[in-house]
């Protein structure tokens, strides 16, 4: 994965989010929810309602990027909290998208087989 610059802001949608959105439903709900402008450079991480599911938005200078990371098995570790978002570094991002608790860094569940 081609990753956002270093020293890129990284902020965590906390609760749930309807992950049939696509970049630009994603980017209203940042614009509405968060106050935030979406193509400011941050990148913004949402969670399904099963927790298996993640995506990402940002702007990369250029357009408007979308990732989304789907677990076989288990789920991302997500906060509640009263803020709405979240700040997290990038070594912290990089554990959650490993599937790595990083509250509490012990790695979950790796596939086997495809």
């Amino acid at each position: 994965m081609i990753g956002p610059a270093t020293g890129t802001r990284v902020y965590l949608a906390c609760g749930v989010t309807d992950v049939r959105r696509g970049m630009d439903g994603l980017a209203a709900l940042v614009q509405s929810t968060f106050g935030d402008d979406p193509f400011s450079g941050a990148v913004y991480l949402f969670r399904g309602r099963r927790g298996r599911l993640v995506k990402c938005i940002w702007h990369d200078g250029q357009g408007l990027c979308l990732f989304q990371k789907r677990l076989e098995r288990g789920h991302f570790p997500w906060p509640v909290t009263n803020t709405g978002r979240i700040a997290l570094s990038a070594a912290q991002t990089s554990m959650l998208l490993e599937g790595i608790d990083w509250r509490n860094p012990q790695r979950v569940w790796r596939p086997s087989a495809a």
